[in-house]
């Protein structure tokens, strides 16, 4: 994995397209979204390498969001492709490229706040239709001894038959991610995790994140610098739908387009 995406852009520059949709886990190639005659988006060219954790930021309005929704297919581009693992999945159904291996969080954590945290996992097993066939559903010693492995790993195994309602924010978090991971993406898109984190819980996110990047891709879209400096990954600066930087958080910081466009504000 690089550890600075300048480097791997320049390492890259040379590669046609196809070497590059080989390259990367998941490539955009000159990716355009338009709305209403507003261009949301507007990227030439972005990859992710397998197991690599890249943080997007930029100010309200950059397009992060709309990135995201273009790889996971909530949003179909205008023009361009999106390659995943290869493939192109430019106008695959959104069910389709999660099945694919493509996990979405959204900022706001959805559990069910009646069920208990155990039941909640239950819920997102692999092949489990609905709420009423999970919670029907006898599972193996196998599949609860993976959701207590998960539920360990998230800070959560003493939560487990406590109801989702009384988590607190940060704990409704590391749930929705465990339940994402159950599906066992290879690629995981998380929107503004440390949004509502107290100061312990942003330090044992950042931790989590640095455990799943050994072992997933991830694109984390986020807004604290604490948290991204903590993270020490590379960062990709959006910013009017392009991408305006990229590097280690040391030097975007010090990028004068960057701090005049968001880091200033």
């Amino acid at each position: 994995m690089y550890d600075d995406p300048v480097a791997d852009r320049v390492a890259s520059a040379g590669m046609d397209r196809e070497e590059r949709v080989r390259t990367f886990l998941v490539y955009l190639d000159n990716i355009q979204v338009d709305f209403d005659g507003f261009q949301a988006l507007d990227v030439s060219s972005f990859g992710i390498r397998k197991d690599e954790l890249r943080v997007i930021i930029g100010p309200n309005g950059a397009g992060k969001t709309t990135l995201c929704d273009v790889i996971s297919g909530k949003t179909l581009p205008s023009s361009g492709h999106v390659f995943f693992d290869g493939n192109d999945i430019t106008t695959m159904p959104d069910d389709e490229i999660a099945r694919l291996g493509v996990g979405r969080k959204f900022q706001t954590p959805t559990v069910f706040d009646s069920l208990t945290v155990f039941e909640n996992m239950e819920l997102s097993l692999p092949g489990k239709k609905g709420i009423w066939h999970s919670l029907l559903f006898r599972q193996s010693a196998e599949s609860r001894d993976h959701i207590m492995s998960l539920l360990e790993r998230v800070r959560l195994v003493t939560q487990a038959e406590k109801q989702a309602r009384h988590l607190s924010h940060g704990q409704r978090q590391w749930l929705e991610i465990s339940m994402l991971i159950l599906a066992n993406p290879r690629l995981l898109l998380i929107d503004e995790p440390a949004a509502g984190l107290t100061d312990e819980e942003t330090a044992l996110t950042a931790e989590l994140f640095l455990e799943l990047s050994e072992s997933h891709s991830m694109i984390v879209i986020e807004h604290d610098m604490s948290f991204v400096r903590r993270l020490n990954a590379p960062v990709t600066v959006l910013n009017e739908g392009k991408v305006m930087a990229e590097g280690l958080i040391d030097s975007v910081q010090k990028d004068p387009a960057v701090v005049e466009a968001y880091l200033g504000r």
